[in-house]
């Protein structure tokens, strides 16, 4: 609905006489620290991070892939607790594997493998003039509350919201409650990877500094972190 030149006077005349508070990237981020595998968040929640390899399903056979749907369908009857699966997908920079194809050319004395080099090298260099070739990421984020209903119905901390917050929770967690919550996480994961793995999947929890790198490129794409 178009607004009338005056309320849109009015409107930007209140706007300016009232104070504009700066929001951070920090205040969007729902996580409040990283302490080995495990994302503390926000809300007193925790989190562990598996990454999971691809396959190229359309070349599979028939039977294949009937095999692969049927263990991917077994795999999510065998959990009884939620997850989260992410997908990651960025332009790939196919400029220095081409300059290695080029270096490789040159340092080639064969001169039908120079050929075969350059004219593959053409090969690559033609689909990305066609379109930008994309680099898939899968993620599985474990999910674990400290206090879980079996229902799945309420979030972190509620049977104790009287008592403290989830932000003094996050503050206050000693490395021994840690350290059971990391073993009850694992007990998860140890699922995740059995079911997975029997689709011919591989799969590895990322470490602290494999997270820290992780985040710091979704919210600063193109960037890596540097320590």
């Amino acid at each position: 609905m178009a607004l009338s030149p005056f309320f849109r006077e009015k409107t930007s005349t209140m706007a300016t006489n009232k104070p504009v508070k700066e929001s951070t990237t920090k205040e969007f981020v729902e996580i409040a620290s990283i302490r080995g595998s495990v994302l503390i968040l926000k809300n007193g929640s925790l989190r562990s991070i598996v990454r999971v390899s691809s396959m190229n399903f359309e070349l599979k056979s028939n039977d294949e892939q009937i095999a692969i749907i049927r263990g991917f369908q077994n795999f999510l009857n065998s959990i009884d607790f939620p997850l989260q699966i992410t997908v990651s997908s960025r332009k790939l920079d196919i400029n220095p594997y081409l300059k290695s194809l080029d270096e490789l050319m040159e340092k080639q004395s064969n001169e039908l493998l120079r050929i075969q080099l350059a004219e593959y090298s053409r090969f690559v260099r033609g689909l990305t003039e066609l379109g930008d070739i994309m680099a898939k990421t899968f993620y599985i984020a474990v999910p674990f509350y400290v206090v879980e209903d079996t229902k799945g119905r309420t979030g972190p901390l509620d049977t104790f919201k009287s008592i403290f917050s989830p932000s003094t929770f996050v503050k206050t967690i000693s490395e021994e409650d840690l350290e059971n919550y990391r073993l009850q996480i694992n007990q998860r994961i140890d699922i995740i990877v059995e079911g997975l793995s029997g689709m011919g999947l591989e799969t590895k929890t990322l470490a602290e500094d494999e997270l820290i790198n992780l985040f710091y490129q979704f919210y600063n794409p193109g960037h890596t972190f540097s320590s």
